[in-house]
């Protein structure tokens, strides 16, 4: 089936496999050298950036229909997902936004002004993260284009999606501290340096640079391994790893290190 029929059935016939009017918006941040940034699609036919997102299939769990959006946008399988907050106002989705009647104009979408994708929607938030330097991002059959944007820089978006990702963002710093997000972040051996920059970027202030990895080592939370980095003339930094077990535990407790 090509993208325009795929999409024309999606209009007609899309609420025999989805699930009406309850969809997921995903915020996948994106982790890599100090940079933090969300991946934005370009949805076709309308004038601004949104969420990836999608539906629910009748067959679907949330979380296995969050992982799949999020899976077909990054090209990554199983990554870190967390559902964090629904979104349900009756104003929500704005449809001053989209000019129905214009698209309507458009063959492909001239049922799209009674099709049943048209009505008030719940919408379930989820965060994921990747390196997005691994990721390879692709847009969905209804989207013109999906790229990575620099957290800070993020336009006005359509609908309530800057919320959804104000309130993604708090949620993920709140949970740095009790969720494995960090070792989902870095790879499997790191130097002192690079878990020092993820905590600080996402937290958005300074840490001591210092007294951070102490601690960390301090409290059994990293090991440090015989072996080194060469990063350059002199410079050859131990790598650590996560100690597994305490670095649960110390979730478990909610333990800061700021």
């Amino acid at each position: 089936m090509n993208v325009f029929k795929e999409f024309e059935d999606f209009i007609e016939n899309g609420y025999k496999t989805y699930i009406p009017h309850v969809c997921i918006d995903c915020v996948i941040f994106g982790y890599h050298d100090h940079r933090l940034k969300i991946l934005l699609s370009q949805i076709e036919s309308l004038n601004g950036l949104s969420l990836p997102g999608g539906y629910i299939k009748r067959t679907d769990t949330m979380d296995e229909a969050a992982s799949r959006i999020v899976e077909e946008r990054t090209s990554i399988k199983g990554l870190y997902l967390q559902q964090y907050k629904t979104f349900g106002g009756p104003d929500r989705v704005k449809f001053n936004e989209i000019d129905l009647d214009r698209l309507a104009q458009i063959p492909l979408l001239k049922k799209l002004k009674s099709s049943w994708l048209i009505d008030q929607t719940i919408s379930i938030g989820y965060y994921a993260i990747t390196d997005f330097s691994l990721s390879k991002p692709q847009p969905g059959f209804m989207d013109r284009s999906c790229e990575w944007y620099d957290i800070d820089k993020i336009p006005s978006l359509l609908f309530d999606h800057n919320q959804m990702v104000k309130d993604a963002l708090q949620t993920l710093r709140s949970q740095l501290y009790y969720q494995p997000i960090a070792q989902n972040l870095l790879p499997g051996k790191f130097t002192l340096t690079e878990i020092h920059a993820v905590y600080e970027t996402i937290l958005d202030k300074k840490l001591d640079i210092r007294n951070f990895p102490k601690k960390m080592a301090f409290l059994g939370l990293i090991t440090k391994l015989n072996e080194k980095r060469n990063i350059g003339p002199h410079r050859a930094p131990f790598l650590y790893t996560f100690n597994k077990k305490k670095y649960k535990k110390a979730l478990e407790l909610g333990v800061t290190l700021s």
